[in-house]
């Protein structure tokens, strides 16, 4: 890998994996992502480097940078100085991710009310069932509850 930055090809490469399979990315965004966690001094990562480090074509680099750009999980900035874009790992992806985690839940509480609802208009309660489902919105509760505080610190 020839770029500007000190990488560890073995923990880049469990990177690239991990949020590739975490964020459902392709494989050339997975692997931009993590190159640009490799920028600790968060100096930026201008559009060529990509180019030349992943020997990819510049329409490749490119789409790729948008879905990132898409997914909150990079950042981009032009120096008043100069005409290159450079591109950063977004601080506020932790944010995010949570942010998006809490949606989720809530989104499937609502449901699991509506559903709880529905069936007992048009049937008898299950008390087995109603029990476990109560337990899962109890423990959902609570995450959302957790997470949200973790949110506060971020």
């Amino acid at each position: 890998m020839q770029g500007n930055l000190e990488v560890d090809e073995k923990l880049f490469c469990e990177t690239a994996k991990f949020y590739g399979e975490l964020f459902a990315l392709p494989p050339l965004a997975s692997k931009i992502y993590s190159y640009l966690i490799f920028d600790f001094e968060r100096k930026g990562i201008a559009f060529d480097e990509f180019v030349q480090v992943f020997c990819a074509s510049k329409s490749s680099v490119s789409t790729n940078l948008a879905l990132l750009q898409k997914a909150q999980l990079v950042i981009d900035i032009n120096r008043i100085d100069e005409r290159k874009r450079y591109f950063y790992a977004n601080e506020n992806y932790k944010k995010i991710r949570f942010d998006k985690i809490m949606q989720r839940m809530h989104t499937e509480l609502k449901i699991m009310d509506d559903l709880k609802d529905f069936r007992n208009r048009i049937q008898k309660k299950d008390d087995e069932h109603d029990g476990k489902t109560d337990v899962y919105q109890s423990l959902l509760k609570k995450s959302i509850i957790n997470i949200q505080e973790l949110i506060n610190k971020l």
